[in-house]
């Protein structure tokens, strides 16, 4: 029997390097990289079904205690970038998310990262992923 590896649950988006996330020789800031990351985890957790707001109304919270970034080449302002996001690993109460940053449409890399995060409850304690939850973000 062959083994068919499934592949990763992955979304992107495509932004440009704003004019505000720059620094004085308009190359964007380190900074900028992770908040890039945040809009490509909500709009990953969006297309599952899974709205941030739907996740804090069932009681859960997903703090962010590891972030990553590994940079490649420099961006800079108004340079179009695709954000590509993969589910990682997915532990009892924890999510790694791995990024990809290139510039569109060359496909130059221009940085690499993860963000490591926790589920927890209202009182801030470690949760087990819901069934729900993992079968979600796991490759279907």
């Amino acid at each position: 029997m062959v083994s068919r590896r499934r592949a990763p649950v992955a979304h992107s988006v495509r932004l440009r390097a704003r004019f505000a996330e720059t620094d004085a020789m308009r190359v964007v800031h380190h900074s900028a990289y992770f908040v890039w990351f945040e809009v490509a985890r909500t709009e990953l957790l969006r297309s599952l079904g899974l709205p941030y707001t739907e996740i804090q109304k069932r009681g859960f919270g997903i703090p962010l205690v590891e972030a990553f970034a590994n940079y490649k080449a420099p961006a800079k302002y108004d340079d179009e970038v695709e954000v590509k996001i993969t589910v990682g690993r997915i532990g009892r109460s924890s999510l790694r998310l791995d990024y990809e940053v290139a510039k569109v449409p060359v496909g130059e890399l221009l940085c690499v990262g993860h963000t490591v995060h926790v589920l927890v409850g209202g009182d801030g304690k470690p949760q087990k992923v819901p069934d729900d939850l993992r079968e979600r973000l796991s490759p279907s």
